[in-house]
């Protein structure tokens, strides 16, 4: 089984803060063999994004409450647009795409624009978030976010399929409108959906929408079983990571000790890993060589 890999390019602002570097690192990668780029998004940051306290070492993953409120977040799909036009084959994954945060007929709009100019490299995944403050700032009810997003999933998969739409809810309602472009395949872009855990609502979401499982670290073996059982045999993208043991809180990690739990987690089925470069190296000029390194070492744990 060959790994396919994901360069994970936010929160890299120990490498650069410059978005073009982030468009050549993709290019790299592509030309390294890995199969796709990932950015995630927050439209503005309050005061609990670091509501836990600031992470110790700024190249570790930012998690609910853990990171400095000035971190940057670009725009994703415009940063993904970019890097559709400089690569050919390399998939494009928004993780995550904060929808409850926009109105579904216009993120509609963007995602299925990216999705037919990338020629159905695009992969989308929705999600609530976590920030009360980033919510608050935008007018949109937290503890409604859930219900929000499940609204617009059900518009999503309609306007997919034709025109013209209607719809009726709780949070939105139109009637008769045209979407024309959609998007590259007649069902809409490929969807990954993920969290801490594999709630009801989740397994919902990937069982009627989902592509692929992209979970928040590693999921326990019960919440495996019940994907597995709930799917009955039909298949979904397994998303797994490596994650860096830091030596301390200024350093990068060694990269051979993180890509040891690849074959265990191949073993669970999972086939797609996703790795952020700022966590292994300093030089924004190392990503490609980074990128080739990751390839070759995890071709030889899985031989």
């Amino acid at each position: 089984m060959t790994p396919r890999f994901v360069l994970v390019l936010s929160e890299n602002q120990t490498l650069t803060r410059d978005l073009r570097a982030f468009v050549r690192w993709a290019r790299e990668a592509e030309d390294a063999g890995f199969d796709a780029v990932m950015v995630s998004e927050h439209v503005v940051l309050g005061r609990d994004a670091s509501a836990a306290g600031v992470m110790g070492n700024p190249r570790e993953y930012a998690l609910p409450g853990n990171q400095d409120p000035s971190t940057p977040w670009p725009g994703s799909l415009i940063l993904l647009s970019a890097i559709a036009s400089a690569t050919t084959a390399l998939r494009l994954a928004a993780a995550a795409i904060l929808a409850p945060l926009r109105h579904p007929l216009a993120l509609a709009r963007d995602i299925g624009t990216l999705d037919l100019l990338s020629e159905g490299r695009l992969v989308v995944q929705p999600t609530v978030s976590w920030s009360r403050d980033e919510y608050a700032a935008l007018g949109v009810p937290f503890h409604q976010r859930g219900e929000i997003l499940d609204e617009q999933l059900e518009i999503w998969d309609l306007l997919w399929r034709g025109s013209p739409v209607s719809y009726s809810g709780k949070h939105f309602s139109f009637s008769d409108v045209h979407f024309e472009p959609r998007a590259h395949r007649p069902d809409g872009p490929r969807m990954w959906f993920g969290g801490q855990h594999l709630h009801d609502r989740l397994l919902h979401r990937l069982l009627r929408y989902g592509h692929g499982f992209h979970p928040l670290g590693r999921p326990t073996p019960d919440d495996l079983a019940r994907l597995r059982a709930a799917l009955g045999g039909r298949e979904l993208e397994m998303i797994g990571g490596v994650r860096p043991t830091f030596p301390d809180d200024h350093s990068p990690a060694p990269l051979a000790p993180a890509l040891e739990s690849i074959p265990e987690q191949v073993a669970e089925g999972f086939t797609t890993f996703c790795i952020k470069p700022s966590q292994f190296v300093d030089d924004p000029d190392a990503v490609g060589p980074f990128c080739r390194e990751v390839v070759a070492r995890a071709e030889a744990l899985l031989r």
